[in-house]
């Protein structure tokens, strides 16, 4: 046996079972905990990408309101004031309304890239793991 526990070349001697069965449990324990890593990071950048996407909605809500303020404005302007002051209020209805429509556009982008909320290349992982495994134990 060499230093790493492999047999040595041209040895001929076969390990025993319960050195093969040793180390299977102990390399499928390193997969195990590789694959939770693997998991736990990816779930925290879904959650990264949901907290951004929700804070770029909250945004854009507020935004809302704040359009929806300056079109009254606007509409008071235009029925007391000349022209030239609800023009002014209808350019500043107008930014605020694009920069709403920007930040909901955002935050949607950031919702659909961290959904579904589960560890899709975690599950692949596993999944491929697991037809290896099955594969050679049926050599």
């Amino acid at each position: 046996m060499t230093a790493d526990g492999s047999p040595r070349p041209g040895s001929g001697a076969q390990e025993p079972v319960s050195d093969l069965v040793q180390r299977a449990s102990r390399q499928l324990s390193q997969l195990v905990r590789d694959e939770m890593r693997l998991a736990q990071a990816e779930m925290t950048e879904k959650g990264k990408r949901f907290g951004r996407g929700g804070g770029l909605f909250g945004g854009a809500g507020l935004m809302g309101v704040l359009t929806l303020q300056a079109l009254v404005a606007t509409v008071i302007a235009v029925l007391s004031l000349a022209l030239d002051v609800w023009v002014a209020a209808l350019i500043v209805t107008g930014v605020l309304a694009a920069v709403t429509a920007l930040m909901a556009a955002l935050g949607k982008r950031q919702i659909s890239q961290a959904s579904p909320p589960r560890p899709e290349q975690t599950m692949e992982s596993v999944k491929a793991d697991m037809a290896e495994i099955k594969e050679k134990a049926h050599r």
